[in-house]
């Protein structure tokens, strides 16, 4: 009879369920996975060396291009270092501003999860529902900064521009008839924030909707319950963080334990799972998108009661108004050492961290008083997630191996940074 041995396969990186660029050797006894080594690097971008010849504000573009899929929360960690060591004042106004656009990307980030994490085990329609909601998400982004993607919205001192009074509507065209650029154009004949409203009343249905096509599908449980299971000591010794970690059954979340901006003026829960599993992490993220739209519902009724500015009056750190530059010669100067020259930071350093949507994300910041960083580290969640791939796949299937990339919601901008 033939001898049976363990044999080693590729998976990835062009594999369609690797979530980027992803490559896993994988030891296989037959089906089940001994060993799992993840290779990364093949995306690296040198954005940490790349800073250091780019000036503070230059980049902030960057920023957006490490995990793609969570922009601007990437971009607030990195303000917020620089404010630190500006110790700079942020207007009341634009810490809400930031607060509902970090929780609306927190939707953005979840709902791709939970669309791709379904295809990733053969659930074909939740992707489709899932891209319903983000294209209003990105409408919201395109109308605040211009961008669909990648915003560049948050600067130190607060952001770029104040919330637009008007929406931006659909026109009639060759391919779309006037009776339904009227249907499309029916909740933007307000302002950003109606639109946001309007969206926020909409989304605890199309959330219901989520939960009904997977939450007791029986397909998705006998592929998720049980699978990559990880105790809470073993969670916190890998260094998980946001959904990872509270999927295992700690709580902890920066926005409740180290709160910034206005997350203590708001009122929301963590959800926090049970037994570590797939499973729960997916239960987690399902509320955490419910939290979400609650703290979005409290920043959109504040922000209507409370006009102000959104930016610093400190002309060493932000440009002063188009008006004000062209009438006044001080003025003038600042916007023109602001433009070319940017901001000098003072000598120090300074780490700032941020509950994104994969977990914790920090920037560790030195400046030598210089108008560009020394140094910049990224300390990106998805990282230290993707290091205990091993660790939780082994014993497991082949196709378990996909079920764990997904419940990691990994993506490799921020990996191989």
């Amino acid at each position: 009879m033939a001898e049976i041995k363990n044999y080693t396969l590729n998976f990835g990186p062009q594999h369609p369920a690797a979530h980027g660029v992803l490559r896993l050797v994988l030891e296989l006894d037959g089906e089940v996975i001994q060993r799992a080594d993840p290779h990364i690097g093949l995306l690296h971008r040198a954005t940490e060396k790349l800073a250091e010849t780019r000036t503070w504000i230059q980049n902030v573009p960057y920023m957006d291009r490490l995990d793609y899929v969570s922009m601007m929360v990437n971009e607030h960690a990195y303000v917020m270092a620089i404010e630190k060591l500006l110790d700079v004042e942020v207007p009341i106004r634009a810490q809400y501003i930031r607060v509902m656009f970090d929780e609306l990307t927190r939707l953005l980030n979840h709902l791709l999860w939970v669309g791709c994490h379904g295809l990733d085990v053969g659930a074909m329609a939740i992707f489709l529902y899932a891209f319903r909601d983000r294209e209003d998400i990105f409408d919201m982004y395109e109308a605040v900064s211009g961008a669909r993607m990648h915003a560049a919205y948050y600067r130190p001192g607060g952001v770029y521009r104040d919330l637009p009074e008007q929406m931006p509507q659909y026109a009639k065209s060759v391919i779309r008839s006037e009776g339904s650029v009227k249907r499309l154009n029916e909740n933007r004949n307000g302002s950003l924030l109606d639109f946001i409203e309007n969206f926020s009343n909409r989304f605890p249905a199309n959330v219901d909707e989520y939960n009904n096509l997977l939450t007791d599908n029986r397909i998705w449980k006998q592929r998720l319950v049980g699978i990559g299971v990880v105790t809470p000591e073993r969670a916190l010794q890998m260094g998980f963080t946001g959904p990872m970690l509270r999927g295992s059954g700690i709580e902890w979340d920066l926005r409740k334990k180290q709160p910034y901006e206005v997350y203590d003026k708001l009122d929301f829960d963590i959800p926090v799972g049970v037994n570590g599993d797939s499973y729960d992490r997916y239960l987690v993220r399902m509320e955490e998108m419910c939290q979400s739209n609650r703290i979005i519902a409290q920043c959109v009724k504040w922000l209507r009661a409370n006009p102000g500015p959104v930016m610093s009056d400190n002309h060493k750190v932000a440009p002063p108004s188009r008006v004000d530059m062209k009438t006044n010669m001080e003025e003038l100067i600042h916007h023109f050492k602001l433009f070319t020259e940017g901001i000098h930071v003072p000598a120090g350093e300074a780490y700032a961290a941020v509950e994104h949507p994969k977990g914790e994300f920090g920037i560790y910041l030195m400046s030598d008083g210089a108008n560009k960083p020394y140094r910049l580290k990224i300390r990106a969640p998805g990282f230290a997630h993707l290091a205990a791939m091993d660790e939780m796949s082994r014993g497991h299937m082949i196709a378990d191996a996909v079920t764990i990339i997904g419940t990691q919601d990994i993506v490799f901008g921020e990996i191989d940074r």
